[in-house]
């Protein structure tokens, strides 16, 4: 009888214990942001898209003219061709091949620094806007904010969070 008392009390205990953690636990609340349409209206992707082009410009300007005078060098060679001596034959067309490898470690690299300064520029806007949503998670009471990009299904108390970080950003 005492062991059948202590299990109630026992049990008893445990159902108050939870009764009560239910009336206190915080109700979850859930917002979505589509973050490409942040990044759509932010002033820095406008401005890192135009650093973008004027550094793809300046390449391809460079580009161009490496090209120019590869081809200046190789109809320069196919015109004196017969004229050089075994010599001056190898030592153009060392040139020519030397030149052609140049331009296509150029490209490698102007590829390498494009990726570069997109991932930076990138990186900083999305810190931007991470740091945005997270405040405006705190400030809100958010349990989970997800991007909307990601989602499959967006429950009816699931709010959009875009204009609350728009909002934060300082954007319209």
């Amino acid at each position: 009888m005492k062991n059948t008392i202590k299990l109630f009390a026992l049990v008893a205990f445990i159902f108050v214990a939870f009764a009560t953690s239910a009336q206190t636990a915080k109700p979850i609340k859930l917002g979505h942001l589509d973050v490409q349409k942040v990044m759509a209206i932010m002033p820095e992707t406008k401005k890192a898209e135009a650093e973008l082009q004027a550094k793809q410009a300046e390449i391809e300007k460079e580009l161009r003219s490496m090209t120019e005078n590869y081809q200046k060098e190789i109809q320069e060679y196919q015109a004196n061709e017969k004229t050089y001596s075994e010599l001056t034959r190898a030592n153009k067309e060392q040139s020519i091949r030397s030149l052609g490898e140049r331009i296509q470690s150029f490209r490698e690299l102007a590829d390498q620094q494009m990726q570069e300064t997109y991932n930076k520029l990138m990186g900083e806007i999305m810190d931007k806007i991470q740091k945005a949503t997270q405040e405006v998670g705190k400030e809100n009471g958010f349990t989970y904010i997800f991007t909307q990009n990601a989602l499959l299904y967006a429950a009816d108390n699931s709010e959009d969070v875009l204009p609350l970080v728009k909002k934060k950003l300082g954007l319209q």
